[in-house]
Parts: C-alpha cells; structure tokens; sequence
C-alpha cells in the first residue's frame, strides 16, 4: 500500500507565479520591483525552465505579478506599523515573504492558507534547504471542499478578536460569483479594524488591446486544465460586490496605479498586463 501513497505536488499556478517572480530578477532590468529567488530555489526546475512558453512570451503578466507581490508586502508593512499584528494569506501558494523578509515577518503571526499539497510540499522543501519553520509562521491545510478555512485558521492559532491583514491573490477568478460573496462575508465578520487585499480580473472586453490575445490563451489553457477562469468583474461591479457584504471602506487600485507607484521611469519597458484590479476594504 506505501507505494501507492500519493507524493504531494505544489499546484501549477503557484509554482508559474513564484519563477515569474525569480525571472524577474534574470532578464528584467533593476531596479528590481522585488527580489525574490527564493521560489526558484523551493521548486529546483529544470536547466530550461526560462524556455517554458509561460515564460517566454508572458512580459507583461510577469510585470503584472511582481507587482502584485510588492503591493501586498507594501500594505503588510504599513498596516503592520499602524498595529495590526496577524497576517492571513488565502491562497498562500509559495509565497515567500516569511522567508525574505523575517525582519517584518517575525513581528506579525503569520497564517498561510493553502490545499494540503501544496502546503505539505513546502513545508518539506524550506526545510530541506535549511530555511526552517519559525513559531510564528502557520501552515493551514485546508481542502476547501470538505473543510472551513475560518475554522482551521482559528486551530491554528489565530485571534480573532484582533484585527488582521488578508491577502486574497488569484483565487477570485477561479470561483463563482456566490462563493466569492460568501468568502467576502465571511472577511467581512474579522475583527472591526481588519483589512483585505483581494484582486480581481476585468471582462476580455475592457482590457488593453495588447492584453486581449494573451488572456484569450489564458481562458483556453485553463479550460483545457480544468480549471476554468470564471469569474470577472467591471470595477464598478467589485465596489458595488464588497460594500454589499459588509466591508466599510473599500477602494480600488488601478493598472495605472500600479504603473505609477512601480513602474516609472524604468529602462526596459516593462508595464504590468491591464487584466486585474486590487480592491482594498475594511471591515
């Protein structure tokens, strides 16, 4: 029976996003918007990795993820210094801010949210390469099908009489719009003072030009996958979503806010894709 046993696998997206990240580093000029080949060490792909299509011709989604990634660790910081003191990754994948940045990180409780898979698998690799777990980073395994996030989180240690940060990245195009309102309502009852950072994605029909043949690949790839992009939003349509649920003040930041606050006056054109859309709330 031991044979058979299944050996735990880091999920496809995670692992696409963190070389995106460490590719960044290798062909994209400095400055750099994040620095972070840490996912690259975890994952240990092949000589050829950088050959791999979503590598090669995917410029402005790599923008678009480190991006992502810095405006989050921004946030984190921030709110960390106005006292919040818990941290909650939905959908942690191999994010490595843990890791990179102890010297916030070891300041905050940190819970990573993620499938039992890709968690068990990155447990065993930071420690394999000597990283090491520290007391206040959590790993939470959760199947969502079968399991509540909120209940393991709270196992895991989480206070919920206390404010917190969550950080929800790339999961709301994968799920209905019913379970995007029923996790936005379950955010929504944190502690008063809590706050999100959540993307979303734009229809095909209002994204850049340039962006229109990439996403159209992207919808088909993930259907092919079976793991089907299905969910997109105006901007007007995620405020209207939000506020609905529960949340006090709620804002979005814009391509072009991105572009402003990372991108000027680089030297090697690099520009985030238009495809997605940040909405900040609290609760």
């Amino acid at each position: 029976m031991e044979q058979n046993k299944k050996i735990p696998e880091p999920d496809n997206t995670a692992v696409r996003t963190a070389l995106w990240r460490a590719l960044h580093m290798q062909v994209d000029a400095k400055p750099y918007i994040l620095e972070d080949d840490i996912g690259l060490q975890l994952i240990a792909p092949p000589d050829d990795w950088q050959q791999r299509p979503d590598m090669k011709f995917t410029k402005r989604l790599r923008a678009s993820m480190v991006a992502r990634s810095r405006f989050i660790e921004d946030f984190v910081i921030e709110e960390n210094k106005e006292g919040i003191g818990q941290y909650v990754i939905l959908g942690a994948g191999l994010d490595t801010f843990a890791q990179r940045r102890p010297d916030i990180a070891s300041g905050l409780q940190v819970y990573e949210i993620d499938q039992p898979d890709t968690q068990a698998w990155k447990q065993q690799r930071l420690t394999d390469l000597g990283f090491g777990i520290p007391e206040w980073l959590h790993f939470v395994a959760v199947d969502f099908e079968i399991s509540s996030w909120q209940n393991q989180l709270l196992k895991a240690g989480f206070n919920p009489d206390k404010p917190a940060v969550v950080a929800c990245t790339g999961v709301s195009l994968y799920l209905t719009k019913e379970a995007i309102i029923i996790l936005l309502k379950q955010i929504a009852a944190f502690a008063p003072g809590s706050k999100l950072a959540m993307t979303f994605y734009l229809p095909l029909e209002i994204l850049d030009e340039e962006d229109k043949p990439m996403q159209e690949i992207a919808e088909k790839g993930a259907r092919e996958a079976g793991t089907p992009m299905i969910s997109f939003f105006t901007p007007d349509e995620i405020v209207a979503l939000v506020h609905e649920t529960g949340f006090k003040e709620v804002k979005t930041i814009s391509t072009r806010d991105m572009e402003q606050l990372y991108f000027t006056n680089r030297t090697d054109n690099l520009l985030p894709a238009s495809g997605e859309l940040f909405l900040l709330a609290t609760t």
